[in-house]
Protein backbone atom coordinates (compact mmCIF):
# COMPACT_ATOMS: atom_id res chain seq x y z
CA UNK A 1 0.00 0.00 0.00
CA UNK A 2 1.37 3.40 -0.98
CA UNK A 3 0.20 6.99 -1.18
CA UNK A 4 -1.21 6.54 -4.70
CA UNK A 5 -3.32 3.60 -3.53
CA UNK A 6 -4.75 5.72 -0.71
CA UNK A 7 -5.35 8.64 -3.08
CA UNK A 8 -7.41 6.42 -5.38
CA UNK A 9 -9.25 4.86 -2.45
CA UNK A 10 -10.11 8.26 -0.94
CA UNK A 11 -11.46 9.56 -4.26
CA UNK A 12 -13.69 6.49 -4.75
CA UNK A 13 -15.01 6.70 -1.18
CA UNK A 14 -15.68 10.43 -1.43
CA UNK A 15 -17.33 10.31 -4.87
CA UNK A 16 -19.13 6.98 -4.46
CA UNK A 17 -18.20 5.85 -7.96
CA UNK A 18 -15.23 4.24 -9.68
CA UNK A 19 -16.05 6.13 -12.87
CA UNK A 20 -16.29 9.55 -11.19
CA UNK A 21 -13.06 8.86 -9.32
CA UNK A 22 -11.34 7.99 -12.61
CA UNK A 23 -12.52 11.26 -14.14
CA UNK A 24 -11.23 13.29 -11.18
CA UNK A 25 -7.91 11.44 -11.19
CA UNK A 26 -7.56 11.81 -14.97
CA UNK A 27 -7.32 8.08 -15.61
CA UNK A 28 -9.54 5.25 -16.87
CA UNK A 29 -12.04 3.33 -14.78
CA UNK A 30 -10.25 0.01 -15.28
CA UNK A 31 -7.15 1.45 -13.65
CA UNK A 32 -9.14 2.64 -10.62
CA UNK A 33 -10.93 -0.70 -10.32
CA UNK A 34 -7.64 -2.58 -10.53
CA UNK A 35 -6.01 -0.43 -7.85
CA UNK A 36 -8.95 -0.93 -5.48
CA UNK A 37 -8.97 -4.70 -6.03
CA UNK A 38 -5.22 -4.89 -5.44
CA UNK A 39 -5.57 -2.84 -2.26
CA UNK A 40 -8.39 -5.07 -1.02
CA UNK A 41 -6.27 -8.15 -1.72
CA UNK A 42 -3.28 -6.68 0.13
CA UNK A 43 -5.36 -5.70 3.17
CA UNK A 44 -7.46 -8.85 3.13
CA UNK A 45 -10.73 -6.95 3.49
CA UNK A 46 -13.48 -5.68 1.21
CA UNK A 47 -13.48 -1.90 1.00
CA UNK A 48 -16.64 -1.20 -1.00
CA UNK A 49 -20.13 -2.52 -1.45
CA UNK A 50 -20.91 -2.57 -5.19
CA UNK A 51 -24.44 -1.63 -6.27
CA UNK A 52 -26.28 -0.18 -9.27
CA UNK A 53 -25.70 3.44 -8.20
CA UNK A 54 -21.97 3.00 -7.68
CA UNK A 55 -20.15 1.96 -4.50
CA UNK A 56 -20.39 2.64 -0.77
CA UNK A 57 -17.61 2.13 1.80
CA UNK A 58 -17.59 -0.89 4.08
CA UNK A 59 -16.85 -0.66 7.79
CA UNK A 60 -13.21 -1.46 7.01
CA UNK A 61 -13.12 1.42 4.53
CA UNK A 62 -14.60 3.77 7.12
CA UNK A 63 -11.73 2.89 9.46
CA UNK A 64 -9.16 3.46 6.68
CA UNK A 65 -10.62 6.77 5.45
CA UNK A 66 -9.15 9.07 8.14
CA UNK A 67 -5.64 7.82 7.34
CA UNK A 68 -6.20 8.31 3.62
CA UNK A 69 -7.36 11.86 4.29
CA UNK A 70 -4.28 12.61 6.36
CA UNK A 71 -1.99 11.28 3.63
CA UNK A 72 -3.78 13.35 0.99
CA UNK A 73 -3.48 16.52 3.07
CA UNK A 74 0.14 15.77 3.95
CA UNK A 75 1.04 15.40 0.28
CA UNK A 76 -0.78 18.63 -0.54
CA UNK A 77 1.14 20.42 2.22
CA UNK A 78 4.39 18.93 0.94
CA UNK A 79 3.72 20.30 -2.55
CA UNK A 80 2.88 23.73 -1.13
CA UNK A 81 6.02 23.74 1.01
CA UNK A 82 8.22 22.82 -1.95
CA UNK A 83 6.77 25.66 -4.06
CA UNK A 84 6.80 28.25 -1.27
CA UNK A 85 9.92 30.37 -1.69
CA UNK A 86 9.08 32.62 1.26
CA UNK A 87 7.22 35.26 -0.77
CA UNK A 88 3.53 35.45 0.21
CA UNK A 89 1.51 34.39 -2.83
CA UNK A 90 -1.34 32.14 -3.91
CA UNK A 91 -4.66 31.46 -2.19
CA UNK A 92 -5.34 32.21 1.46
CA UNK A 93 -8.81 31.46 2.85
CA UNK A 94 -9.64 32.90 6.28
CA UNK A 95 -12.83 32.30 8.25
CA UNK A 96 -14.56 34.70 10.60
CA UNK A 97 -17.64 35.42 12.63
CA UNK A 98 -19.83 37.91 10.82
CA UNK A 99 -19.59 40.29 13.79
CA UNK A 100 -15.78 40.19 13.80
CA UNK A 101 -15.68 40.72 10.05
CA UNK A 102 -17.97 43.73 10.36
CA UNK A 103 -16.19 45.35 13.31
CA UNK A 104 -12.54 44.42 13.11
CA UNK A 105 -11.29 42.98 9.87
CA UNK A 106 -11.75 45.61 7.16
CA UNK A 107 -8.56 47.60 8.03
CA UNK A 108 -6.58 44.38 8.56
CA UNK A 109 -7.67 42.84 5.26
CA UNK A 110 -7.14 46.07 3.35
CA UNK A 111 -3.64 46.45 4.79
CA UNK A 112 -2.81 42.85 4.01
CA UNK A 113 -4.08 43.09 0.42
CA UNK A 114 -2.02 46.23 -0.13
CA UNK A 115 1.14 44.75 1.34
CA UNK A 116 0.86 41.36 -0.40
CA UNK A 117 -0.84 41.81 -3.78
CA UNK A 118 0.16 38.35 -5.00
CA UNK A 119 -1.98 36.65 -2.35
CA UNK A 120 -5.53 35.72 -3.40
CA UNK A 121 -7.18 36.46 -0.05
CA UNK A 122 -10.77 35.37 0.55
CA UNK A 123 -12.97 35.54 3.64
CA UNK A 124 -15.61 32.99 4.62
CA UNK A 125 -18.08 33.88 7.38
CA UNK A 126 -20.21 31.70 9.63
CA UNK A 127 -20.93 30.76 13.21
CA UNK A 128 -18.29 29.65 15.69
CA UNK A 129 -19.32 26.00 15.26
CA UNK A 130 -19.17 26.27 11.47
CA UNK A 131 -15.77 27.96 11.56
CA UNK A 132 -14.30 25.33 13.90
CA UNK A 133 -15.51 22.61 11.52
CA UNK A 134 -14.01 24.49 8.56
CA UNK A 135 -10.60 24.74 10.25
CA UNK A 136 -10.64 21.06 11.22
CA UNK A 137 -11.64 20.07 7.68
CA UNK A 138 -8.92 22.27 6.10
CA UNK A 139 -11.53 24.38 4.28
CA UNK A 140 -9.94 27.51 5.79
CA UNK A 141 -6.37 28.03 7.01
CA UNK A 142 -7.51 29.87 10.11
CA UNK A 143 -10.60 31.50 11.57
CA UNK A 144 -11.72 34.16 14.03
CA UNK A 145 -14.22 32.67 16.50
CA UNK A 146 -15.61 33.32 19.95
CA UNK A 147 -13.42 31.78 22.63
CA UNK A 148 -12.39 29.99 24.60
CA UNK A 149 -11.83 26.97 22.35
CA UNK A 150 -10.11 23.90 23.75
CA UNK A 151 -9.46 21.26 21.09
CA UNK A 152 -6.39 18.99 20.84
CA UNK A 153 -6.04 19.54 17.09
CA UNK A 154 -6.28 23.33 17.21
CA UNK A 155 -4.10 26.25 18.26
CA UNK A 156 -6.13 29.19 19.62
CA UNK A 157 -4.65 32.63 20.27
CA UNK A 158 -6.62 35.53 21.73
CA UNK A 159 -6.82 38.48 19.37
CA UNK A 160 -9.60 40.77 20.64
CA UNK A 161 -11.78 41.27 23.71
CA UNK A 162 -15.40 42.30 23.19
CA UNK A 163 -18.11 43.61 25.49
CA UNK A 164 -21.53 42.12 24.80
CA UNK A 165 -24.67 44.17 25.41
CA UNK A 166 -28.32 43.22 25.38
CA UNK A 167 -30.40 44.87 22.67
CA UNK A 168 -34.12 45.59 22.82
CA UNK A 169 -36.60 47.94 21.23
CA UNK A 170 -35.79 51.60 22.03
CA UNK A 171 -38.68 52.03 24.48
CA UNK A 172 -37.64 49.20 26.82
CA UNK A 173 -36.24 50.71 30.03
CA UNK A 174 -35.44 47.60 32.05
CA UNK A 175 -34.45 44.12 30.93
CA UNK A 176 -36.16 42.50 33.88
CA UNK A 177 -39.53 43.81 32.76
CA UNK A 178 -39.01 42.49 29.25
CA UNK A 179 -37.79 39.09 30.40
CA UNK A 180 -40.77 38.79 32.74
CA UNK A 181 -43.21 39.33 29.87
CA UNK A 182 -45.21 36.27 28.88
CA UNK A 183 -44.51 36.47 25.14
CA UNK A 184 -40.73 36.71 25.37
CA UNK A 185 -38.57 36.00 22.29
CA UNK A 186 -34.92 36.11 21.31
CA UNK A 187 -33.76 37.21 17.87
CA UNK A 188 -30.61 35.41 16.82
CA UNK A 189 -28.51 33.92 14.06
CA UNK A 190 -28.76 30.22 13.25
CA UNK A 191 -27.78 27.45 15.67
CA UNK A 192 -24.07 27.36 16.43
CA UNK A 193 -23.78 31.13 16.91
CA UNK A 194 -21.67 31.76 20.03
CA UNK A 195 -23.59 34.91 21.01
CA UNK A 196 -26.85 32.99 20.77
CA UNK A 197 -25.43 30.39 23.16
CA UNK A 198 -24.34 33.18 25.51
CA UNK A 199 -27.81 34.68 25.48
CA UNK A 200 -29.47 31.34 26.17
CA UNK A 201 -27.03 30.73 29.06
CA UNK A 202 -27.73 34.22 30.46
CA UNK A 203 -31.46 33.55 30.40
CA UNK A 204 -31.02 30.07 31.86
CA UNK A 205 -29.23 31.56 34.90
CA UNK A 206 -32.44 33.50 35.50
CA UNK A 207 -34.56 30.38 35.25
CA UNK A 208 -35.81 31.18 31.76
CA UNK A 209 -35.69 28.25 29.35
CA UNK A 210 -37.60 27.21 26.26
CA UNK A 211 -38.04 30.75 24.96
CA UNK A 212 -39.35 31.39 21.48
CA UNK A 213 -36.54 31.79 18.94
CA UNK A 214 -36.60 33.92 15.81
CA UNK A 215 -33.70 33.04 13.49
CA UNK A 216 -32.38 35.42 10.83
CA UNK A 217 -29.51 35.14 8.41
CA UNK A 218 -27.99 38.61 8.70
CA UNK A 219 -27.07 41.07 11.43
CA UNK A 220 -29.02 43.80 9.66
CA UNK A 221 -32.21 41.74 9.87
CA UNK A 222 -31.61 41.01 13.57
CA UNK A 223 -31.11 44.71 14.41
CA UNK A 224 -34.23 45.68 12.45
CA UNK A 225 -36.40 43.06 14.14
CA UNK A 226 -35.12 43.88 17.63
CA UNK A 227 -35.73 47.57 16.99
CA UNK A 228 -39.27 46.73 15.88
CA UNK A 229 -39.93 45.03 19.22
CA UNK A 230 -39.93 41.41 18.10
CA UNK A 231 -37.53 40.33 20.85
CA UNK A 232 -34.05 40.85 22.31
CA UNK A 233 -30.57 39.78 21.31
CA UNK A 234 -26.94 39.88 22.45
CA UNK A 235 -24.21 41.49 20.32
CA UNK A 236 -20.84 43.26 20.75
CA UNK A 237 -21.16 46.88 21.82
CA UNK A 238 -18.87 48.10 19.04
CA UNK A 239 -21.21 46.67 16.42
CA UNK A 240 -24.35 48.45 17.60
CA UNK A 241 -23.18 51.97 18.45
CA UNK A 242 -24.47 53.43 15.18
CA UNK A 243 -27.91 51.90 15.72
CA UNK A 244 -27.93 53.09 19.33
CA UNK A 245 -27.03 56.66 18.42
CA UNK A 246 -29.74 56.64 15.77
CA UNK A 247 -32.30 55.53 18.35
CA UNK A 248 -33.02 52.31 16.48
CA UNK A 249 -32.40 49.98 19.44
CA UNK A 250 -32.13 50.09 23.21
CA UNK A 251 -28.75 49.04 24.67
CA UNK A 252 -28.50 47.46 28.11
CA UNK A 253 -25.22 46.90 29.94
CA UNK A 254 -24.58 43.44 31.38
CA UNK A 255 -22.45 42.42 34.39
CA UNK A 256 -18.79 41.85 33.41
CA UNK A 257 -19.01 38.09 33.95
CA UNK A 258 -21.77 37.94 31.33
CA UNK A 259 -20.53 40.69 29.04
CA UNK A 260 -16.84 40.06 28.40
CA UNK A 261 -15.87 37.59 25.68
CA UNK A 262 -12.70 36.96 23.73
CA UNK A 263 -12.21 36.51 20.02
CA UNK A 264 -9.54 33.96 19.17
CA UNK A 265 -7.78 33.03 15.95
CA UNK A 266 -7.79 29.28 15.34
CA UNK A 267 -5.59 27.17 13.12
CA UNK A 268 -4.75 23.51 12.93
CA UNK A 269 -1.89 22.40 15.15
CA UNK A 270 -0.54 20.13 12.40
CA UNK A 271 -1.34 22.44 9.48
CA UNK A 272 1.27 23.81 7.13
CA UNK A 273 1.85 27.52 7.73
CA UNK A 274 2.39 29.05 4.30
CA UNK A 275 4.24 32.31 3.74
CA UNK A 276 0.86 33.90 3.02
CA UNK A 277 -0.55 32.76 6.38
CA UNK A 278 2.66 33.68 8.22
CA UNK A 279 2.42 37.21 6.83
CA UNK A 280 -1.22 37.38 7.92
CA UNK A 281 -0.29 36.25 11.42
CA UNK A 282 2.43 38.90 11.45
CA UNK A 283 -0.18 41.60 10.98
CA UNK A 284 -2.26 40.11 13.79
CA UNK A 285 0.56 39.98 16.36
CA UNK A 286 0.20 43.64 17.43
CA UNK A 287 -3.48 42.93 18.13
CA UNK A 288 -2.49 39.88 20.18
CA UNK A 289 -0.06 41.98 22.21
CA UNK A 290 -2.73 44.63 22.83
CA UNK A 291 -5.28 41.97 23.86
CA UNK A 292 -2.81 40.52 26.36
CA UNK A 293 -2.26 43.86 28.13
Amino acid sequence: MDADDLRVFEAVARLGSMNRAATELNTVQSNVTGRIRALEAELGVSLFHRHARGVSPTEAAQRLLPYAGRVRRLLADARRAARDDGTPAGPLVIGSLETTAAMRLAPLLAGYAGAYPDVDLSLRTGTTCEMIDDVLAHRVEGAFVCGPVDHPELVAETVFHEELVALTAPGVRHLDALVAAGDFRIVVLRAGCSYRLRLEAWLSKRGIVGVRVLEFGTLEAILACVGAGLGMTLLPRGLVETARRAGQVGVHVLPPEDAMVETVFLRRRDGYVSSALEAFLGLLRPAWAQAAE
